[in-house]
Formats: structure tokens, sequence, C-alpha cells
């Protein structure tokens, strides 16, 4: 099954600032859920916190290295294989924070972006990753409060077969 991150960035990879979503959009919003809902859901302990309840029609996982960590509504993980093992079985979304991200960017099959169409200060970013990785399976404008692209990316993957 594929492994998905979604994230909204600003233009300047911006995701976060002081544990927080520095922008409201509630289009923007819907979309996330639309797209996470009746999935497996992937997080970092910092991005649990920061919404502060398990996201409802999901199951919930929070990847953390605090042994004995629990969340009531929550699978709490503490190794990264287990959730690969997971993904594995489901469809799985990675919804971040930045580490995490970076951790499952490598594996990506999918990505959903939301790219905030202004720069904003921030203290958690998004991945560099190469477009060239990728090919876009669907693209589109929204304007909104604050306008954004929304761009589903597929990895193309290379099989090398030996002549």
């Amino acid at each position: 099954m594929p492994v998905n991150l979604i994230a909204a960035m600003s233009l300047n990879r911006v995701i976060g600032k002081d544990n927080k979503i520095p922008w409201k959009i509630p289009g923007e919003q819907k979309l996330f859920q639309r797209i996470t809902e009746g999935h497996s859901i992937v997080m970092g302990r910092k991005t649990f916190e920061s919404i502060g309840h398990p996201l409802p029609g999901r199951t919930n996982i929070v990847l953390s290295n605090r042994k004995g960590y629990s969340i009531p509504g929550c699978f709490v993980i503490n190794h990264f294989s287990a959730v690969m093992n997971d993904a594995e079985k489901k469809n799985i979304f990675i919804i971040g924070g930045e580490k995490i991200f970076e951790l499952f960017l490598p594996y990506a099959d999918q990505l959903y972006l939301s790219i905030i169409q202004k720069e904003f200060e921030g203290d958690a970013y998004f991945p560099a990753f190469s477009t060239d990785d990728f090919q876009v399976l669907n693209e589109e404008q929204v304007d909104a409060m604050i306008p954004y692209r929304f761009i589903h990316f597929k990895r193309i993957r290379t099989d090398c077969v030996d002549g």
C-alpha cells in the first residue's frame, strides 16, 4: 500500500511556527479531511499535541520515542519500522511534523501538497525534494482567502532490469 505525505506549506516551505499552523484556510482544511478520512494518519508527538485530540474518522498513529507515552484514542508507535510494516497492509498518510516528513519522504509514493501562495515566518519546514522524482497527477489553483495551489504528486518508480 502507498505511503502518502500530506501537507500545507508556504512558498518558503514553512509548515509551522511555535507548534501551530501560521494560517487558517477553511477550504484547505476540508481538503485535508476529505483526502485522509477513512485512512490511517501518522504524526509525531508534537503534531499530535498541537492538534490536541485524535482526528475523527481516521486511525490515529503517533510516532514517539518516549517510552510509556500513551494517548487515548491513538496508537503510539516507537519505531519507524513498525509504521512501515503497517504501511504494507494499509494506505497511510503522514501528516507531520518536520522530522516525521523528513523521515518518511524517501519512502513516499505520493505527495498531496497545498502550497500557500505567500511566505510566512516559521520554525518548522517541509523538506526539500526533487520534482524530477515525481509526476504531477493533479494540479489546481484555489482562490481562497489566501490563495493556494493543490498539487498531487506520484513518485516515478524506475525498475532496473539487466539486459
